[in-house]
């Protein structure tokens, strides 16, 4: 039975890739710490991880229950544990309805801004899979999901939202729609094929990388201007520099060679966000 537990527990984490969490949880940290001006305690620690795995939880869940019609017919994704039955549409439905409540109970117990944004906030991060079937912008929607990673932290310290913590969304926001459009060019031929919506499918693969590298350079552009309105010195200064030249290395990966989009995906973006933070508390420090 314990196996067994443990076998469907491993198909879960599957379904929602649950090491991609490395990539919005850095950013709700680099808010608390920034919005606390130092250690925010052991309560919000606790909290900021729970509203952060659950809301993630509820978006994947959401993705891979309405995308599973799609994923069966994609080469790429056909054994995703929600086409090949390792995780029935049952379990599904349940793991999205439990990660959602969750969120929300967590939000209640951080503050009342938080629970009054819970619902909204689980909404947009359900919308992202619906806009692929009729927009070509939810590569930006899905931006605005992990976008909201340092709104939910400045709203969980101080209970506002703070110019510099939009700043710094915005830039997220640029920086996950970038490196979505360098990741989805693996499905452009699919994407044309099945008649979905998306950058690549639309405007094709050299001009996916242009607008791309615009979306990134609005990245540093936006995280400049967090350094500057939360008045952070020189070790912000130098995230926001070591991030221009680790994307501009992701550029170059995918540019020299398309086979190499999963590792600018993953290890890049993955070391941005954790470089970016442990640079930020040593501006606190």
């Amino acid at each position: 039975m314990i196996q067994n537990l443990k076998t469907k527990l491993s198909h879960l984490l599957e379904l929602v890739m649950f090491q991609h969490s490395i990539f919005s949880l850095p950013f709700i940290f680099i808010a608390m710490v920034v919005a606390a001006d130092g250690w925010f305690g052991w309560k919000l620690l606790f909290l900021g991880i729970l509203a952060a795995v659950t809301a993630r939880n509820f978006a994947m869940g959401v993705n891979r229950y309405l995308d599973r019609d799609i994923d069966a017919l994609n080469p790429r994704t056909q054994n995703r544990p929600s086409v090949d039955g390792r995780v029935s549409v049952p379990t599904m439905i349940g793991f999205i309805l439990i990660n959602g409540v969750a969120f929300v109970l967590v939000a209640f117990f951080i503050n009342d801004l938080a629970f009054t944004l819970s619902v909204p906030i689980l909404a947009i991060l359900g919308a992202y899979t619906l806009f692929k079937r009729f927009s070509s912008l939810a590569h930006l929607i899905l931006g605005v999901s992990l976008g909201l990673a340092p709104i939910a932290g400045v709203v969980a310290v101080s209970g506002e939202i703070t110019l510099w913590s939009v700043y710094l969304a915005l830039g997220v926001m640029f920086w996950v729609a970038g490196f979505d459009l360098l990741y989805s060019l693996q499905d452009m031929t699919f994407d044309i094929e099945h008649n979905l919506h998306s950058i690549p499918s639309q405007f094709g693969a050299k001009n996916t990388m242009l607008i791309a590298k615009l979306f990134h350079v609005m990245t540093i552009l936006f995280w400049s201007l967090f350094v500057a309105e939360a008045g952070l010195g020189l070790f912000a200064v130098l995230a926001v520099i070591l991030s221009a030249i680790m994307l501009t290395y992701e550029h170059y990966l995918v540019g020299k060679d398309f086979t190499k989009i999963d590792r600018a995906f993953f290890t890049v973006n993955g070391y941005l966000g954790i470089l970016f933070f442990i640079l930020i508390i040593l501006e606190a420090l």
